[in-house]
């Protein structure tokens, strides 16, 4: 960390005259009721404060001081952070258009120009989303044609998977890339091998972007952009981004010399006969040109392959931690499936297994801070006063470990989700897809690919440390970075 220190004191250098001229421009405390929040120091607020790689725990920690809702300041950013399952469904849920927007972010703003869903706000978050969640349910989402898709990939998982004999392997690349392969035959009406160098490549890519931008170096960037030159974690990830818009332009430049507006394919041609058709009206400042599809690929290439992808590492790691669980699981499944491949009908017949992937989800806590939003208007919210265009963080982790909603928040225990008979009960606190307008758009997806993976690889299999570790050996603690990845590890897949 001495390469942050040196920045950081850079910083007072660079910014000191800027700070003694520059005037205080933010609301006084004591004409608007501001929530309380620790102490600032001139230029890097609370920065010095933080946990840089996982500032999820410094903010746990200030809202047992400061309470459920507090601010805090990361350089030059005013943010207010909301903690804990009330206050997160009231702001979220309750006030939703008060707190649906998202702020400017500078490196999402230099990776896809605030285009896309994530990033986007107003008109064109508004239109982009309807787009999407329509066009994805065209292609099957939630529908029996995209869970034959799902199974048929959960073969070719699990015949690879049988192909390591039971000896250890790293199971999370081809976990990703079985995920990855549902989303790709979603946008570009193909899949591919595991092996294919340009998926792989695809995949790398991906995933080392967006560890990097929960890294130390690229928070630094977002406070201080003008840094950009210095910090090599931006500098990686907008190299990153070109590689894969590349990649994007050249696969929508491809379906444009065949484009039929009668038998569209994937997800590309439908948005492209949409803007053919836009641009066919003329329509100035429409928004089904090509920045919004590549933002969009972008959002959901990442989005459909990642947070599933880790949620199902985190279920193998834990299934090995818990082998009594696995082996419940396993009877369930013998139970009730038998030898015939698992389909989504069977969850509603197998209320133990279905509390596990609940409870895995939960557990792994897959985005901790959870994405930004901002304030899209004044609104006084629970007796504070928090000004239009805030920064705010409705941090998750709060909410799926909150105290006062779950027994055992720390430990891993399937029975948050089931009742005295053993039958499958919902939690209102489980928000592992965020709530409000801008939860997870592809919520539907995840959880038929959670389940079917699953399933599959439990029924084929049992999972197991390799020879010589325990599972008191396997670590449960979480990678840092925007993402809560398992530490790496490796599991035997002993046929069963």
């Amino acid at each position: 960390m001495d390469w942050i220190g040196a920045i950081l004191t850079l910083l007072l250098f660079i910014f000191a005259i800027m700070f003694l001229l520059k005037k205080n421009s933010s609301r006084n405390n004591s004409s608007h009721n501001l929530p309380p929040g620790p102490r600032t120091i001139p230029i890097l607020g609370n920065l010095h404060m933080m946990d840089l790689k996982r500032p999820e725990k410094t903010m746990i920690e200030w809202s047992k001081e400061y309470g459920p809702i507090f601010r805090m300041k990361l350089g030059f950013q005013e943010m207010v952070v909301l903690t804990g399952y009330e206050t997160i469904k009231e702001a979220l849920v309750n006030n939703g258009d008060a707190f649906a927007d998202r702020p400017l972010i500078p490196i999402f703003e230099d990776a896809v120009k605030g285009f896309g869903i994530i990033a986007s706000n107003g008109e064109n978050w508004k239109v982009m989303r309807r787009f999407t969640l329509s066009t994805l349910r065209d292609y099957g989402m939630g529908k029996r044609t995209i869970e034959d898709k799902i199974t048929e990939e959960c073969s070719v998982l699990t015949k690879t998977i049988e192909t390591y004999g039971g000896k250890p392997f790293e199971v999370t690349t081809i976990l990703t890339a079985a995920v990855s392969n549902i989303i790709v035959c979603i946008l570009l009406g193909k899949r591919y091998e595991y092996e294919d160098a340009t998926f792989l490549r695809l995949l790398k890519i991906t995933r080392e972007s967006i560890q990097l931008a929960g890294s130390p170096g690229v928070l630094l960037y977002n406070l201080f952009p003008k840094l950009g030159f210095l910090l090599g974690a931006y500098k990686k990830v907008m190299k990153n981004e070109k590689e894969l818009h590349d990649f994007i332009r050249t696969t929508f430049t491809e379906y444009l010399q065949d484009l039929d507006e009668n038998d569209q394919r994937n997800f590309i041609e439908s948005f492209l006969v949409r803007q053919k058709q836009e641009n066919m009206k003329m329509t100035h400042g429409g928004y089904f040109h090509n920045d919004n599809l590549i933002g969009l690929i972008d959002d959901l290439f990442a989005a459909g392959t990642d947070t599933t992808s880790n949620t199902l590492s985190w279920a193998i790691l834990l299934m090995m931690k818990y082998p009594e669980i696995q082996r419940k699981v396993q009877e369930e499944i013998a139970k009730e499936i038998g030898d015939t491949q698992p389909r989504t009908d069977h969850r509603a017949k197998m209320p133990y297994t279905d509390a596990v992937i609940h409870e895995i989800q939960r557990f792994a806590d897959i985005i901790p801070s959870n994405l930004p939003h901002a304030t899209a208007m004044d609104v006084t919210f629970k007796g504070f006063f928090i000004p239009k265009g805030t920064y705010v963080v409705p941090l998750l982790t709060s909410v799926l470990r909150d105290e006062s909603q779950w027994e055992k928040p720390h430990d891993f225990y399937p029975e948050h989700f089931l009742d005295s008979e053993g039958k499958f009960v919902k939690r209102d606190a489980f928000m592992p897809f965020s709530a409000g307008r801008r939860i997870c758009a592809g919520e539907t997806l995840a959880k038929m690919e959670l389940f079917l993976f699953f399933t599959n690889i439990l029924q084929k299999f049992t999972l197991r440390p390799p020879l010589g570790t325990s599972k008191e050996d396997l670590d449960l603690t979480p990678g840092a970075g925007l993402i809560s990845r398992p530490m790496p590890y490796k599991t035997c897949a002993v046929l069963r």
